[in-house]
């Protein structure tokens, strides 16, 4: 019987973790039709299918989670025999792929990793601006920062500090609409929130104001566009103190009321810490964020 290729596992193995072959693709830095190969191959190979083909994406069929084990451990295996390479040597040169939610890699990382890539110009800085959670392990980012605490298994994190959140609005707002006074105030504004995220909701809720989706005028889970809303003056919105009160488009109307914080995770693999450039740029950002 002819024995699997490795790509056709490694691609199978992707497909199973992100759901649809247009994700894995993604992640792999791949295309469609090559994964798309691969499991047909694969699965003549083994004779059975792997995965049934349904709208929302690909679903793993009985065969296909029992192999997705084995798959794997052989994808673990060879991320950390990469890994293991990549640790000797000491030069501060070479790819670190970081990922970081949308608003910390747009307003927040520019200037530390501009500061970082004087520092070691022999670094090659990748950013996945994203608010999903990619694995450490298997090489898809060197490097994470979220905020909220990492729940992958075998992974060090770090929490590097707490920023304070505070609610803004563009002057042409105010001129139109006035300026709010407290958060109960803000019932009788126009205000801009998440689309499917029920951070704000919850953020309201443990301040005692009961709001649902529709209190939102404006919505989207982008929460870069969110703020260029703000800044466009559509109405009030909510952002981090440290992006707000550096722009000079908006107000915060909030004044010094606590609105709340969201943590900041700094996290990495324990493998990945061995290898010099990493183990730098992870020691770079605790230091710079925190």
């Amino acid at each position: 019987m002819p024995q699997p290729d490795w790509s056709q596992i490694q691609s199978f193995a992707a497909v199973a973790e992100h759901g649809s072959l247009s994700a894995a693709a993604r992640a792999q830095n791949s295309s469609q039709p090559t994964l798309s190969r691969h499991i047909a191959q694969l699965e003549a190979t083994l004779g059975t299918r792997l995965f049934e083909r349904k709208s929302g994406g690909m679903v793993l069929t009985d065969d296909g989670a029992d192999l997705l084990a084995h798959a794997t451990t052989m994808a673990d295996a060879a991320a950390r025999f990469g890994t293991d390479r990549d640790g000797h040597g000491d030069k501060i040169a070479g790819t670190v792929r970081l990922t970081a939610s949308h608003v910390v890699a747009n307003f927040i990382l520019p200037p530390i990793l501009t500061d970082l890539h004087a520092a070691y110009p022999g670094l090659e800085i990748e950013v996945i601006a994203s608010d999903t959670t990619e694995n450490l392990l298997r090489r898809e980012a060197d490097i994470a920062l979220r905020m909220y605490r990492p729940t992958q298994p075998d992974v060090i994190a770090k929490h590097v500090t707490d920023l304070p959140l505070g609610v803004y609005a563009a002057p042409s707002y105010i001129d139109r609409h006035g300026r709010p006074d407290t958060l109960e105030d803000l019932q009788t504004h126009i205000v801009i929130g998440y689309d499917r995220s029920p951070l704000i909701i919850d953020g309201f809720a443990d301040r005692g104001f009961k709001v649902g989706r529709d209190f939102f005028a404006f919505r989207s889970d982008d929460q870069v566009l969110c703020w260029h809303m703000v800044i466009a003056g559509f109405g009030i919105g909510f952002g981090q103190r440290r992006v707000g009160d550096a722009d000079p488009r908006v107000i915060r109307v909030s004044g010094d009321q606590d609105v709340g914080a969201m943590p900041l995770w700094l996290t990495a693999h324990p493998d990945l810490r061995r290898i010099p450039r990493v183990r730098r740029v992870y020691d770079w950002l605790a230091t710079h964020l925190g």
